[in-house]
């Protein structure tokens, strides 16, 4: 059962039924209630009922005479963040997702997310993870554990907390092990679908195998990342800078212990003592609009470096996002075991 089933009730639930239901919610006290078909007819609460008795409804009554008829909610691949910004500073703390045809497929809760954000996640799970041998001799590296569950889980995790509840996994080396893990997500109110690699298409070529992204943006990530990026923000500054694809960045200082000459041909024009240098180096984590994946190619191993370099021939607009929060990379041993540490330290 999805987690979001306990804010469900069907329109003939009796009154003592829906009163204990609320009462089980405590303070997230709101059901919604639906058909046979799981179609949203409309909401109840505590002051919903208290109303009904007021004017004389009484525990025979059915349930439709004190239901609200037309609750908030918002329906899926047809929102944007701005509205989701919006409910939420005017508190609406708890709304149903709907489908094309009214039924509920999940329930938002911000008490307990951050955002709902109208994005399709891709996650990079499908390489051998090599460097990590001999951990990844049977285990997929994405499965491996940092602190009480695997890479991937955090990322997952995140992704859920933002909202982004329709995720594609791309898998290859011993992807069943992910498949059996995650299922189809439904543990996690989330929808999650499988990619399979039958050759390795590098760091972007999955892209070109999902048919069914839900929204108009797509956000591609590395598996084996481990980071508390703010993905609302991500998309905000996406929208901002009116971007088809931005590529989060990690900014490196490189500190020169010396005085560097400035020069015109061989002529010294000034100093800088000891100068800092800020480089940025590609964080593995991609937002773009979702017409970007015609770019690219079916079946051919193709990088997210060969989409970025075909983007800005073509005059698109890409644009680095710098991170700022905690990020890192399980590439290594060292890194492995530096996960290990940070976990217990890091807000997440």
């Amino acid at each position: 059962m999805h987690p979001y089933h306990k804010h469900l009730a069907h329109i003939d639930t009796s009154i003592r039924q829906a009163l204990e239901l609320l009462d089980q919610l405590a303070s997230d006290a709101i059901i919604f209630l639906v058909d046979d078909e799981n179609k949203l007819l409309g909401s109840l609460t505590d002051g919903d009922l208290r109303r009904g008795f007021i004017k004389g409804l009484g525990f025979e009554d059915h349930l439709s005479k004190f239901i609200q008829p037309n609750p908030k909610f918002i329906q899926q691949g047809k929102y944007n963040l701005k509205e989701i910004i919006a409910l939420r500073e005017k508190f609406f703390t708890i709304f149903p997702v709907v489908d094309a045809q009214m039924k509920i497929i999940n329930v938002v809760n911000f008490r307990h997310q951050k955002s709902y954000l109208p994005i399709d996640a891709l996650i990079m799970a499908g390489g051998r993870g090599e460097r990590l041998k001999p951990f990844t001799d049977h285990t997929p590296k994405p499965l491996l554990k940092v602190g009480d569950k695997p890479i991937i889980e955090h990322n997952i995790d995140r992704l859920n907390t933002y909202g982004i509840d329709d995720i594609w996994i791309s898998v290859r080396y011993l992807g069943n092990q992910l498949v059996d893990y995650f299922k189809d997500g439904s543990e996690k109110a989330l929808r999650i679908n499988y990619v399979w690699e039958e050759e390795a298409l590098g760091t972007a070529g999955a892209l070109a195998l999902v048919d069914g992204f839900i929204h108009d943006h797509v956000l591609m990530m590395n598996s084996d990342l481990l980071t508390n990026i703010d993905f609302e923000d991500l998309f905000l500054f996406f929208e901002e800078q009116k971007a088809d694809l931005v590529v989060a960045c990690i900014p490196y200082q490189v500190n020169v212990p010396y005085a560097v000459m400035e020069t015109n041909g061989k002529k010294v024009t000034g100093f800088k003592e000891k100068p800092t240098y800020t480089h940025y180096s590609n964080a593995g984590i991609y937002l773009m609009k979702k017409e970007v994946i015609d770019n690219v190619p079916q079946n051919e191993v193709f990088n997210a470096t060969d989409l970025m370099e075909k983007l800005i021939q073509d005059n698109k607009n890409v644009v680095a996002y710098p991170l700022v929060g905690y990020w890192l990379d399980i590439g290594k041993h060292d890194d492995f075991e530096k996960a290990q540490q940070d976990i217990k330290q890091i807000k997440f």
